[in-house]
Order: structure tokens, then sequence, then C-alpha cells
């Protein structure tokens, strides 16, 4: 069995245009979580823009304003979640199954929320997997596109469970300290292994590195080792695997995504 692949970018920035022309011109699948506004002050993409990409990619939601869960009170959390559900769904005339979690901060409240909300899936920020876990509202991702330090890797294995299976993804971290040569060592390793690789980031620190030639090569290379009907968005992701037994994990989540390194 071949390796799958996809790809999630978060918060919807203008940039978010560059990396689906990207995902585009190699004949990849993806996701762009978006929030109606940015209560951080960052620049989200017009509605021109969000129902252009929703014309070649799945668009999720990421909230209405992109509030870090955890912080809100439950009423504001279950308006964060249903009106950013909402405004995209106004907007596309589509239905938008999957949430992100912001900051990947969340607690067990807000999974039963965005259940409640009529989600089908949301991802995490969990990093270092090669499968999609067993958790349709918790799924996990391999590696952000961001040149973080082994310490973050580390911080992000301790502090988001489900060990036994995350030591691989671990031990390919730490062991590139060059963050393009770790990506492609922990692709290639999904491949080897007939895993999933999910890929996930930010078009505005693709802008900040200059790394557009990078995430460009990288999806070249990634299209030569991925069969078409492997290349899929974050929801047939969902579909195809987590209602099923997966080869390369090793049992559930050990406990609650409280908080992440990711930026």
């Amino acid at each position: 069995m071949g390796p799958v692949f996809t790809c999630s970018i978060d918060d919807g920035h203008p940039s978010d245009m560059k990396t689906a022309d990207l995902l585009h011109k190699h004949g990849l699948g993806g996701t762009f979580f978006i929030p109606i506004r940015n209560c951080e002050g960052d620049e989200v993409i017009s509605e021109a823009q969000i129902r252009d990409l929703g014309r070649h990619f799945e668009i999720g939601s990421h909230t209405y304003d992109h509030r870090y869960l955890k912080k809100v009170d439950i009423w504001q959390a279950y308006h964060q979640i249903a009106d950013g559900k909402k405004g995209l769904e106004d907007l596309l005339g589509a239905p938008v199954n999957g949430f992100c979690y912001p900051g990947g901060r969340y607690s067990r409240r807000d999974v039963e929320l965005v259940k409640a909300c009529g989600f089908t899936y949301a991802r995490t920020t969990m990093n270092l997997c090669f499968d999609t876990g067993r958790k349709p509202f918790e799924m996990p991702t391999t590696m952000q596109f961001y040149p973080h330090d082994r310490a973050v890797y580390m911080r992000n294995f301790l502090g988001s469970g489900n060990w036994p299976s995350r030591l691989d993804g671990l031990r390919l971290a730490v062991a590139h300290e060059n963050w393009i040569e770790r990506l492609y060592a922990m692709f290639d390793h999904a491949c080897r292994h007939g895993g999933t690789f999910h890929l996930w980031g930010h078009s505005r620190q693709i802008d900040e590195l200059n790394a557009w030639h990078d995430l460009d090569a990288f999806f070249r290379h990634v299209a030569s080792r991925v069969a078409s009907k492997d290349r899929l968005n974050n929801e047939q992701l969902a579909a195809r695997t987590l209602w099923t037994p997966q080869p390369m994990s090793h049992g559930g989540y050990g406990q609650a995504v409280t908080g992440s390194d990711a930026r």
C-alpha cells in the first residue's frame, strides 16, 4: 500500500492563494481552514477569494475570528464555532464539515461543541503522526512547514499524548537539524511504510521565510511518490481512514490537547 498525502493551511491569509496555486500545479489535495476575520489583526482573504479557493479545495472553519477556545467561556466558544461555520456556509453555499482548533488550544468541552455544531471531523496541531489516529474530532498531523528547533518537537511530543505511535516521528525530527532535510526524511518514512503524511502550515509564514521555492520543490517530490487517488483533502482522509483500523496506529490518544507550539 502506498503513502497518502494531505495538506492543510490555517488562518486564511491572502498568501493562501499562492499555496493553492502550488497545490494545484502539482495535482495535490488540501484543506484551507479559514476564520471569518482575525482578532489578532492579521488580514483574511476576501469573500471572492474564499469562493475561488472553494472551487478547487476543501474549506474548513477556524472559528469566527480566530479565538483560542480555551481562553473563552462556553457561550463564547459556542458562538465562535457555530458562527464561523455558518458564515462560511452562507458564503460558499455548501456545507462546511471540517474544523481546526486555533493554536491547537482546546479542551474536552470544545470537542463536544464542535460535534454539536454539526462538523464531521476536526484537526489538531499534534504532530509526528503517520496515521490519522482514531478520534475524528482530534485528527493529528505529521509536520508543520516551519523551521522549529528540536525542543519544540519534544514539547509537542510530551504534551500531546499518544506516545507509542509517535516515537518514529520524534526520532526523525530530532535526528535532522535542518528543517527541510527533516521534512523530506519524514515524508520518505511515510512512503516506506505506507503511512499518511499530513503537512500543515501558515501561508503568511511561508512569505516571511521566503520559502515558496522550498514548498514548490517539496510538492513536486510528493507528486512523484504519491498516486493520484491518495492525494486527499482532510475530509477525504477522515472519511477514508478514521473509521477503520490503521496499520501504523498503536492505540488512541492519551489525553486531550491543551496547548501546542504551533505558531
